[in-house]
């Protein structure tokens, strides 16, 4: 359905009709001092009526697509029902210094652990239509880098952006559980679901996880922990090749106990395949159900009065040079100096 959006400005349309009250030119030349004189490029009267005529016209079209582009014509769609049914889902991912150990394998090159859950998790993301996602950062303290939104793009693109050290190197897992909480507190009716992912233990911060397990609990949130990182990995040192553990300092069993005790489950992701398989379990929580709302698609159609307008308002600007041009080259006049 077409329609405009300020369709109380189209009353400015009659405006220029003002015009016609006031003096015309001819009716102002009578009064005016006239002065004989000739001029050189004098023009017949019917061709100075008809380029007037033109330039009018022309004006009138101009001023009637500016007011119509004013106007704001848009365009309704088809109403789409939209589910009010969906997740308030945190994440929280580390950002401390190990997740800079290159143990982990992406598209057959090796790449750090937070590549490659940048990788993983953008997929994840994007495929939470009806959910409201939010992004918690956490290393020497935790801080909420996108608030609960409908807006997957944007928790995406600011979970791309993040980078190893930007708060520290240690690794404040209470705090991280905390935060999020904190966040749902503000929303009591909803599914609070936290999704924490680490590759160390509890090392800073001013909440330990026991008291965020407690928090948890308390305020209904369930937390799902994933522990990442390789179980071998394969160094070089000065007396040839060496098979290390980069995850022995995962505490596996405190993210157990916090799942656990939340009603999460704690999951091990040890390559792309497992941390891929584990968000595709995590497809499968149950949604809060909610009411129906109605949508309909806007598109927005103002640019195209406005372009024409524009591309009038310059035709009187290409005509002149044009004719300026076209004078230039047919003058006759020789193209060498005299001599």
């Amino acid at each position: 359905m077409f329609e405009f959006a300020w369709w109380w400005v189209l009353f400015a349309l009659p405006l220029p009709l003002l015009m016609l009250l006031l003096p015309s030119r001819a009716q102002a030349q009578h009064v005016a001092l006239k002065v004989p004189g000739v001029r050189p490029d004098h023009e017949s009267s019917t061709l100075r009526i008809g380029r007037s005529r033109w330039r009018s016209l022309l004006a009138v079209m101009v001023w009637i697509l500016l007011v119509v582009a004013c106007a704001r014509p848009q365009w309704l769609g088809e109403p789409v029902s939209i589910p009010d049914e969906g997740r308030e889902m945190m994440l929280a991912v580390d950002l401390s210094g190990s997740m800079k150990i290159d143990d982990m394998s992406l598209g057959g090159r090796q790449v750090n652990r937070l590549t490659m859950t940048k990788s993983v998790l953008d997929d994840f993301i994007k495929r939470r239509v009806g959910d409201r996602l939010g992004l918690i950062l956490f290393a020497d303290t935790a801080y909420v880098q996108a608030p609960l939104t409908y807006d997957r793009e944007t928790v995406a693109t600011l979970l791309d952006e993040s980078v190893i050290g930007l708060v520290g190197e240690q690794t404040a897992i209470g705090d991280a559980i905390g935060l999020a909480v904190k966040r749902f507190d503000e929303k009591e009716e909803s599914n609070k679901v936290l999704i924490l992912l680490t590759d160390g233990q509890n090392t800073a911060g001013n909440i330990t996880p026991e008291q965020a397990k407690e928090l948890a609990v308390n305020k209904g949130v369930t937390v799902y922990t994933i522990g990442v990182g390789a179980d071998r990995m394969l160094v070089q040192s000065f007396f040839g090749s060496r098979q290390i553990n980069p995850s022995q300092e995962l505490d596996e069993g405190m993210l157990t106990d916090i799942a656990n005790a939340t009603g999460g489950e704690y999951f091990r992701a040890r390559d792309v395949e497992e941390l891929e398989s584990i968000y595709q379990t995590l497809d499968r929580l149950e949604p809060i159900e909610g009411e129906s709302r109605k949508m309909r698609p806007l598109t927005a159609l103002f640019h195209y009065p406005l372009a024409a307008a524009l591309l009038l308002s310059v035709l009187p600007l290409l005509g002149y040079v044009l004719n300026t041009l076209m004078k230039r080259l047919f003058s006759g006049r020789p193209v060498g100096g005299s001599q």
